[in-house]
């Protein structure tokens, strides 16, 4: 292990230029096809095009709690393999949703898996989109609601872990003892946040069908749960209660338009091409 952990190390110091490993990063529910299921090529591909760093798209089950070995020690495997594989140096990673909580994970407990100090040396940049970060109401409602608030399972996959851990009660707990990222809680790397605020879905606008209009409709159906600055299942306070605000969507985005929760894992608006200028 000391063996390859100085392989992996070496190329910070042997490496005459750095080798940037761009790695998605799936929120809440079980993947096994996470680039097509639920990032879509067409998002990841955009984001990709024009340039060669290598990326991987994790697929881990997401049901469970961040810290257990199907979530997060799964991620810090798949990006440990393929860093090796790769020679990566620098690591950028975009997660979505719950996504970002696994890896706060990873980034507040290196001592967790010996796998984790060496992933929080190479990441250099860290980007949250629509980050659950203070958990959300939808979960409580899920958990702890009748049934038909139960049926909103159909958005969170139902009282798995994962949702049980999202309820705001939780959230708060794991922030103040577990999760760095929050006030005075300072992350080893920068985590910048992508807010989304608001959801259209008037059939009129052909903007809401951007990432499937269903979708949308459901999403404003969810805001009854939620504050007015919302993404239809994240509140904004929820998005931006770790690391640092980059922009909130109305700010940047082409025709200055929101992103719903379904629409910031899709190639809508520009986000796709903000992201790739970043990298």
């Amino acid at each position: 292990m000391l063996l390859i952990i100085s392989m992996f190390l070496g190329g910070f110091s042997h490496q005459a230029l750095a080798v940037k490993g761009v790695v998605f990063i799936h929120g809440t529910g079980y993947q096994t096809n996470a680039e097509d299921d639920y990032w879509t090529s067409d998002f990841i591909n955009s984001i990709m095009s024009g340039n060669n760093n290598p990326h991987l798209v994790i697929n881990c089950d997401f049901e469970q709690y961040i810290w257990t070995e199907r979530a997060s020690v799964c991620v810090a495997d798949q990006i440990y393999r393929w860093g090796l594989a790769n020679q990566i140096t620098e690591l950028y990673l975009i997660t979505h949703s719950n996504g970002a909580n696994v890896v706060r994970w990873i980034l507040s407990n290196p001592t967790w898996d010996s796998r984790y100090p060496i992933i929080i040396t190479a990441t250099q940049n860290v980007t949250a989109i629509a980050p659950s970060s203070g958990g959300t109401p939808l979960a409580n409602a899920v958990v702890n609601g009748n049934i038909f608030e139960q049926s909103l399972g159909w958005l969170l996959g139902y009282a798995s872990d994962a949702v049980q851990m999202q309820q705001v009660e939780w959230m708060e707990y794991f922030n103040e003892f577990w999760l760095l990222g929050t006030d005075g809680r300072s992350l080893p790397v920068p985590f910048k946040v992508v807010t989304g605020t608001d959801v259209d879905s008037s059939p009129f606008d052909g903007d809401s069908y951007c990432g499937g209009y269903s979708n949308q409709v459901a999403l404003e159906f969810t805001q009854n749960w939620l504050d007015s600055c919302s993404d239809g299942f994240l509140e904004c306070r929820s998005q931006e209660a770790a690391g640092s605000v980059w922009f909130r969507d109305k700010q940047v985005l082409n025709g200055s338009e929101p992103l719903s929760h379904q629409q910031s894992r899709r190639a809508c608006f520009g986000l796709d091409q903000i992201i790739r200028n970043n990298i």
